[in-house]
């Protein structure tokens, strides 16, 4: 299977993401593209980002050279305070996540199953040791996205029938922000909302892995230059 020569790139689909975010959302940003979103808030609206390592309502990421690194979120990337920045110890994080008190969690993943379950870290040779805070935070905010490429690096769907990868959560994926598409998880299945216009039903549907379902009219993913 080759891969599309038409896609988002991550700051695309990390402003996609940005626009379902309601004001005043609590929100946590997994590590890599996920963390981008924070970059692009609509006017008008502000959400209060979370991170596990114990800061609430940080703010962007600093001009380079003028970090403070003892201001990190949990991917070690360096962050700014805004008024209001609460700090607070690991334990009471994690309390804030397995208490329901985050809206939203937005995620990476290695593979989407259509039933929701997430594999987003894996034991292989080049992988994380450990699930780490992932697998609290699939079960713990009310609602879990996730951001990634459609398929791998060589091609394959990473939208699937059935995860083959270790899970983090079990049908817990609620929408997926992807290269090609945003697609909600509902009823066990993949229900395709938007797609590049300049990519046809049918090609969307043989680069993903379980069957793509439609529930009204399919809008094109519409996205500024990045």
């Amino acid at each position: 299977m080759k891969l599309t020569p038409i896609k988002l790139n991550p700051s695309q689909m990390a402003w996609r993401a940005a626009q379902d975010i309601a004001d005043g959302a609590y929100v946590n940003l997994g590590i890599g593209f996920p963390e981008m979103v924070a970059k692009f808030q609509p006017p008008g609206r502000e959400a209060i980002f979370h991170t596990e390592n114990g800061i609430l309502g940080f703010g962007a990421a600093p001009a380079p050279g003028e970090e403070d690194w003892d201001l990190i979120n949990a991917g070690k990337k360096a962050v700014t305070l805004k008024p209001g920045t609460a700090f607070f110890h690991h334990a009471d994080s994690f309390a804030m996540v397995r208490g329901g008190h985050l809206d939203v969690a937005i995620l990476g993943a290695y593979e989407v199953a259509e039933t929701g379950d997430l594999a987003n870290w894996s034991t292989g040779p080049k992988g994380v040791p450990a699930v780490g805070g992932a697998m609290d935070l699939v079960h713990g905010a009310k609602q879990v996205a996730v951001l990634t490429d459609h398929v791998t690096k060589d091609g394959k769907p990473k939208l699937v029938q059935r995860c083959t990868l270790p899970l983090t959560g079990v049908a817990c994926v609620t929408r997926i922000y992807s290269s090609l598409a945003v697609i909600d998880v509902s009823g066990g299945r993949f229900v395709l909302r938007e797609k590049l216009a300049g990519l046809s039903l049918d090609d969307l549907q043989a680069l993903t892995g379980a069957t793509l379902h439609l529930d009204g009219p399919v809008a094109d993913l519409i996205v500024p230059e990045l």
